[in-house]
């Protein structure tokens, strides 16, 4: 028996350092990169699996659809979040309908919750959240015009410390200053990008500061905004910006990518741009994605750090940026940036509708999972057209919500 029981502990030692063994060669077997400035190794990244999430996507529809309220959200594109220090949630928002909804049939007999077309459309919203509900709509615009036929669309936001070093903290919200412009620019000319500093715990935007200025620029599609998406790795925080090389007819736009001491987003002196070869003070930045074909990003796109790899989420060019969502990977900020790879195409309602702006949420992910928003909006030649379908369906311009899981792509 002590013979028996010596082989049995052998065995499993055995079995144990095999398994070990075996682990050490996978890991081995997985191909590490060394890419970029920054000098980083990392593995190649991409979707293995997605699923809805039901729970995130009926939370803002039953906020929407609150009979109650007569001056709050009822729909919104532009989706981005940050979690605050008492453990809310801010959710920011581009163009939003405020007003009542009304319960089904609709004017024209449809089993849609609808809203009255003198509905009022502001140009940037903010809705918090507490114990996963939207409970708030703060009021809108949240964001003044900078100027008539101008306004503001916020993107990413961060919590960080009023000035290096500071114990008090704000929020920084990115804003893309647009105006208005004739086709094909119905969404407005880029502008600039400016930095918002909100104070805490009660939101209210102190100031409002230009960082980067993009009127001289005389080609519209070459102009740059940042802060479609940030990334925070290093003691920098990587701001994300693209151009809008789509609404003159290119297949796909191209991503660029600045960086600022934490702490310093509101300082326009702290911003530095990577121009392909180094960090640089002047404003002339240089593309780290996109060849105007088959590869580059939509219009907004979002941009995650995942076991040290980059990953950034973004419609697919062509025809297929309709409906499909695609990723690219890097081991820095500066690329260079593979794929597109891990393509897959989320729920859509029915009509003539078009899925836009995947945003990861930080703050709703962890275990391996990421949680990602996409918009939805109607296509029509006329926006006049396009928003009677939104209202007739209120539905249909808000958020949906899906969860990701990355990992090694199949070999």
């Amino acid at each position: 028996m002590p013979e028996e029981r010596a082989r049995r502990r052998t065995g499993a030692g055995v079995g144990l350092l095999l398994t070990l063994a075996l682990a050490a060669v996978l890991l081995t077997a997985l191909p590490r990169h060394h890419d970029g400035e920054g000098g980083g190794t990392c593995t190649a990244r991409t979707v293995r699996s997605w699923s809805n999430d039901t729970k995130l996507t009926n939370s803002f529809a039953a906020y929407g659809d609150d009979e109650s309220r007569t001056d709050d959200w009822t729909g919104g594109d532009g989706t981005h979040s940050v979690r605050l220090p008492d453990g809310r949630m801010l959710w920011l928002f581009s163009d939003t309908y405020l007003g009542q909804v009304h319960g089904p049939p609709n004017p024209v007999g449809e089993s849609y919750a609808w809203r009255d077309t003198t509905a009022p459309l502001v140009r940037n919203s903010a809705v918090v959240m507490r114990d996963g509900k939207p409970r708030l709509t703060l009021p809108a615009p949240l964001f003044p015009d900078p100027a008539p036929n101008e306004w503001r669309w916020p993107v990413a936001a961060r919590v960080e410390p009023r000035s290096p070093g500071s114990a008090e903290s704000v929020v920084r919200v990115l804003l893309w200053t647009r105006t208005a412009g004739q086709y094909p620019w119905i969404y407005g000319v880029p502008t600039a990008t400016e930095v918002a500093t909100l104070s805490l715990p009660d939101l209210r935007v102190e100031s409002i500061v230009k960082v980067f200025d993009q009127q001289l620029v005389q080609d519209p599609s070459r102009r740059v905004q940042f802060g479609t998406t940030v990334v925070a790795a290093g003691g920098w925080t990587y701001v994300f910006g693209g151009n809008d090389a789509q609404a003159a007819a290119r297949p796909t736009s191209s991503a660029y990518v600045a960086r600022v001491p934490e702490g310093r987003l509101g300082e326009p002196g702290a911003w530095e741009y990577w121009d392909g070869s180094v960090w640089t003070a002047r404003a002339g930045p240089s593309p780290v994605l996109g060849d105007g074909r088959r590869t580059g990003v939509g219009s907004a796109f979002s941009v995650v750090r995942d076991d040290g790899t980059y990953v950034l989420f973004t419609m697919a060019a062509g025809s297929r940026g309709l409906t499909t969502v695609t990723s690219y990977w890097a081991c820095s900020p500066t690329g260079p940036w593979h794929g597109p790879t891990g393509s897959f195409s989320p729920p859509l309602p029915q009509g003539q509708v078009a899925a836009y702006n995947p945003q990861v949420h930080t703050a709703w992910g962890g275990d391996g999972r990421i949680v990602l928003s996409y918009d939805v909006n109607w296509l029509d030649a006329t926006a006049y057209s396009a928003a009677l379908n939104l209202s007739r369906n209120v539905s249909l311009y808000r958020p949906r919500f899906v969860t990701l899981r990355l990992g090694p792509p199949p070999r």
